[in-house]
């Protein structure tokens, strides 16, 4: 590896967000005939929905996995023995690096992490002797489960039938379920393309499902006419928080029993007043005018109804139709048909989410705030974190954490900056293609495998582990865009359910597919193969070289031929690349949250991963010399991520400010006793509520801790809720024995 000082000036060049466009959503508030008609009132359903327990069947709301900088670092019951493995069909809990059984509601300690080790965890050589590996995750504890009957005409929970968890259980007592993977930000996931690691929340929106054109039967209920009201397709692009949002609501692992459904749900809150259960502060950023509590006052909710909130938001089309129609009806409880406005419940419930998520920008970091030098060095940064900035750089982490959002899954913030931007993608030395291309091409460990845009394969753990992009939605369908463009190629147009597959254009892939040539090629079609000129235009390619591609005889054959090389995905084990703003704030890191702190992850990087699955990209994720042997290279790189934080953020500062919010940090007792009686049945273990208060626009007096102060280190040291000046905050201190601090 060069001298850091020879290539200081190699690859992108990381940039401030401030300025970065979010992208457009064409005919939600804007056109002839907008969905929504007010913003603000939006903006305020859209917060008061993610943050209200009521949404939940039994008190879990869309925020608790997110009410720390977006992210979740709760520490009791968030483990989920082997994740997504599809092998494994009676997950088993790991025992801890002591060999101590960790099941279900056990505490995790910093002592648990990470869950790979090796003997030198900077040497390259020693991930082929492992002293400990686990295949749990480290997730979020969300809902008992159920079969949904009814929804409650008060209260927060939902008449379920509920039973102790085959896997989540204590002694027979029922814990809650824990999601099998670690909970992402939501701090900028606006600008992501799609969301969840998976991609599976895709970037068109349908109205009613996460599956854009995917799902057969999306669609809303539109009043087209004075006695017409009829079911249509919808389809709002870049709405993949849209699109997300009716994930977890309908999820029996999350949020709900089983079977309950975005109607049920529109019925259960329409009368209710948001937020009914909980405090809001008359200073909070967006719900302070509408609060139901005075300067020194705090009172619980808003003083309106969800229902009402629905009527001023979205055009009347949507909801104002006056009788009951062809909307269905509930199978048990209130028989009544739906209504309109609960039919079309799951399209507002995530548009309104939506909207209020887009305001969760963080653009203030001191590397935001920074001036920069003629080569795009901060120069108001520590010594430090600038050495930081250029051994990130010169590591390699650039070509994968690039743009302002420092990933490339912001797909089409990153296509339009690269024009006014150019040095953030590359320079001479090393250019990376940044088009609105959903796919593009790479060589990977296996050969040269076409890439969904935003997502990598970093040999975390083996392909079998989890597939991520490489698994399929619920009707069959791969999640990848790599893997539908194959079939593309092929002529098999039938099989491509994402309309940006079409799009894609094989001139801005990194690695060409395929040449105008005569001589045969291992990695790229010629004409010995047989190519055509790509269909789409060629203005400002990539690569001049490369806007062809095989005919679909060519492409077919080379698809089922065992020898294949060039019509290969590289989606399998893929994931998510996340963006690294406020990264400090957000652990435990990697999809399955094995990793508590920074230096972990650093460690992981500088031995070049853990595994080398065939789709693990070589050229980003390798030993690391410099990381290994030049003293301080990791500090300073840790250093310039510190930079990254936007303190609205680490002091929730609007808008990043919310209600009050009582989140189930597990169960009373530990991993192998607990307290059961729940009220909800006798047969779960009662929940051990953690308080978060209500935060106004002003912020709170404390930072937020970090996963490494949050988690407790040793046994003895926990986290405790002390009361300062405008709210209460997190402090770490020393606890007596016997002692539990708690909330």
């Amino acid at each position: 590896m060069l001298a850091a000082s020879a290539t200081a000036h190699f690859g992108p060049v990381p940039i401030t967000l401030v300025g970065a466009p979010v992208p457009p959503v064409p005919g939600l508030l804007d056109g002839p005939d907008p969905i929504v008609v007010d913003q603000e009132a939006a903006i305020v359903l859209g917060k008061a929905l993610f943050w209200d327990s009521n949404v939940g069947s039994d008190g879990v709301a869309c925020a608790t996995c997110h009410f720390h900088a977006g992210a979740d670092f709760r520490t009791r019951n968030q483990i989920a023995p082997e994740g997504k493995n599809t092998l494994v069909h009676s997950p088993i809990f790991e025992n801890d690096p002591n060999g101590v059984p960790r099941g279900p509601n056990a505490t995790l300690s910093l002592a648990h992490f990470p869950f790979f080790r090796t003997a030198d965890p900077l040497d390259p050589l020693s991930v082929y002797a492992p002293t400990y590996v686990s295949n749990d995750v480290v997730g979020s504890g969300g809902s008992f489960g159920g079969v949904f009957g009814s929804v409650a005409a008060s209260g927060p929970n939902d008449d379920c039938v509920r039973a102790a968890d085959g896997i989540f259980q204590v002694g027979g007592t029922g814990v809650r379920r824990v999601e099998p993977r670690n909970a992402p930000t939501i701090v900028n996931a606006v600008f992501n393309y799609r969301n969840l690691w998976d991609g599976a929340a895709n970037n068109l929106f349908n109205g009613s499902s996460p599956w854009g054109e995917r799902d057969p039967d999306a669609g809303v209920w539109v009043q087209t006419g004075p006695g017409s009201v009829v079911k249509q397709r919808l389809a709002l692009i870049n709405s993949s928080l849209a699109s997300q949002a009716l994930s977890p609501p309908r999820s029996d692992v999350e949020m709900a029993c089983g079977g309950r459904t975005f109607a049920d749900l529109g019925r259960k809150l329409a009368n209710r007043a948001p937020l009914s259960n909980q405090q809001v502060r008359w200073d909070d950023g967006v719900l302070g005018p509408r609060a139901n509590s005075s300067p020194g006052q705090l009172a619980n909710g808003l003083a309106t109804t969800y229902a009402s909130l629905v009527t001023e938001a979205f055009a009347p089309r949507y909801w104002a139709w006056p009788t009951a129609g062809p909307f269905g009806a509930p199978t048990a409880g209130d028989t009544t048909p739906y209504s309109q406005l609960e039919a079309n419940f799951a399209m507002f419930f995530a548009l309104a989410i939506q909207l209020y998520e887009s305001t969760l920008v963080s653009d203030d970091s001191p590397f935001d705030r920074s001036p920069v030098d003629a080569e795009g060095i901060p120069t108001a940064l520590s010594p430090l974190a600038q050495e930081g900035f250029t051994a990130f750089r010169v590591g390699h982490c650039a070509l994968c954490h690039i743009g302002p959002l420092l990933t490339p899954a912001a797909v089409a913030t990153n296509a339009e900056m690269v024009h006014s931007n150019p040095l953030a993608f590359g320079n001479q030395t090393f250019v990376i293609s940044t088009t609105p291309n959903v796919v593009t091409r790479f060589s990977v460990v296996g050969g040269a495998r076409l890439v969904d845009t935003g997502f990598s394969n970093n040999g975390l753990v083996p392909e079998d582990a989890d597939p991520g992009l490489g698994g399929v939605d619920p009707f069959g369908h791969p999640l990848s865009f790599g893997e539908q463009l194959l079939q593309r190629l092929t002529g098999n147009l039938a099989a491509v359910v994402d309309p940006p597959v079409h799009e894609v254009r094989p001139c801005d892939f990194d690695l060409d597919l395929a040449r105008d040539t005569a001589t045969p090629h291992p990695v790229f079609f010629t004409q010995a193969q047989g190519v055509l000129p790509q269909s789409q235009p060629t203005t400002g390619c990539f690569s001049s070289t490369g806007a062809f591609v095989p005919t679909p005889a060519a492409a077919a054959a080379e698809l089922a031929s065992p020898s294949n090389t060039k019509m290969k995905s590289a989606a399998l084990g893929s994931f998510k690349i996340p963006s690294l703003r406020n990264v400090e704030l957000t652990g435990p890191y990697m999809h399955n949250g094995s990793m508590a702190t920074l230096e972990q992850v650093l460690e992981f990087y500088t031995r070049g991963g853990n595994y080398e699955p065939s789709a693990k990209q070589f050229g980003t994720v390798f030993p690391q010399v410099e990381l290994r042997f030049v003293p301080g290279q990791r500090e300073a790189i840790i250093a310039f991520l510190k930079s990254l934080t936007d303190d609205r953020v680490r002091y929730e500062r609007a808008p990043f400010d919310h209600p009050e919010l009582r989140v189930p940090n597990g169960q009373v007792g530990d991993a192998t006793n607990v307290a059961g009686g729940h009220p909800l049945d006798p047969a779960l273990a009662q929940d051990d509520w953690l308080v978060v208060p209500a935060v106004g626009a002003g912020g709170r007096p404390y930072p937020l801790p970090t996963f490494e102060e949050h988690v407790a280190p040793e046994p003895g040291l926990s986290t405790l809720l002390v009361v300062g000046v405008g709210g209460l905050a997190w402090r770490a201190r020393r606890a007596r024995p016997g002692i539990s601090v708690r909330a």
